[in-house]
């Protein structure tokens, strides 16, 4: 557990985790969520399923099952009455990109959100789907799966968000360290590194903004979903109309929760679960919890910033392990 468990209102936390696969079609993943969860299976398109479930009364939602493939999901909500040449040239064209994307395209599973005690739902389906045959990002050259999370915040405040993205940025070397992103994966910059200009200004000494100021900050440098810590829908569910007038993409849904975006999904690999990208994440959670030393680590990595030949050659991620294991955060 994270060291702060509960939100401002006192409700436990909760986290929505997403995990994209291949290996098995999306009927066979729908129907292996609803094993684990106890539910039923509802088809919404061609390409999109959801699925009720209420494990023990503990969770709020459906389960998304579907191939992650904007354009096709759009195509897939489509009626098909093949009454007209003009149909039939658009059906035979979506199936021809169904084919196409089948391959290389993910099918992703989504969680509703689920509190921090019944994380281990996830697990038991995760080990359902690795004995049906479904593969993760290393199954294939083409592949570039993930596993990503979507972690509450205790408050939504700015001085809240401001300690988060600190530890995450002060962690983010190591963090890419330790989750030794597949190669696919990076040449995609599904999830680049934050700006070093924009990461300096905000491990710098007194750098407390109030919200506006952190949004217009963040989006003055970020304005795109491929950081590794994506906070716009975080900024979207804050302040719509200030999020929008920078970021025009349909992608992007509010949300009171930080986008983890960095881990492998490796649900092929025996052994590998939840856990694997969880027990990382909560150093930040750690780091974001204890201002002392979130302060204490964010002077060290400003040094290391303004050092020139310093961030050439030297080895933050290692700096950062050997940190970490002097205070007992990992």
């Amino acid at each position: 557990m994270p060291p702060i468990t509960r939100r401002a209102d006192g409700g436990l936390r909760q986290v929505g985790v997403e995990i994209e696969l291949s290996g098995l079609d999306l009927d066979q993943t729908a129907a292996l969520v609803a094993e684990a969860v106890s539910g039923s299976v509802r088809s919404i398109s061609r390409y999109e399923r959801s699925v009720a479930g209420d494990v023990a009364g503990a969770m709020a939602g459906d389960w998304q099952v579907e191939l992650d493939f904007t354009l096709l999901k759009t195509l897939g909500r489509r009626e098909r009455d093949g009454g007209e040449l003009v149909d039939a040239a658009e059906e035979l064209a979506e199936d021809v990109l169904r084919m196409i994307a089948e391959r290389i395209v993910p099918v992703e599973v989504v969680s509703p959100p689920l509190p921090l005690d019944r994380l281990d739902v996830v697990n038991g389906l995760i080990g359902r789907l690795r004995d049906a045959g479904a593969r993760g990002t290393g199954g294939e050259l083409a592949y570039a799966f993930g596993l990503q999370l979507n972690p509450e915040l205790p408050d939504t405040d700015a001085d809240t968000i401001r300690k988060y993205l600190q530890a995450f940025l002060c962690a983010e070397e190591w963090l890419r360290e330790r989750a030794r992103v597949d190669l696919t994966r990076r040449l995609t910059l599904f999830a680049e590194p934050f700006p070093k200009g924009y990461v300096r200004k905000v491990v710098a000494a007194g750098y407390a903004p109030n919200l506006d100021a952190l949004i217009d900050d963040y989006l003055r440098d970020n304005p795109t979903r491929n950081r590794a810590l994506d906070l716009l829908p975080l900024f979207l569910h804050l302040d719509p109309e200030r999020v929008r007038a920078k970021v025009d993409d349909a992608r992007v849904k509010p949300r009171p929760t930080l986008h983890y975006r960095l881990p492998n999904s490796e649900i092929d690999v025996p052994g590998w679960d939840l856990g694997t990208a969880w027990v990382d994440w909560l150093v930040v959670e750690r780091l974001a919890a204890d201002p002392v030393l979130l302060d204490a680590l964010c002077q060290d990595y400003a040094a290391f910033l303004a050092q020139p030949i310093e961030r050439l050659v030297g080895d933050w991620a290692a700096e950062t392990a050997q940190w970490l294991d002097r205070n007992r955060l990992r």
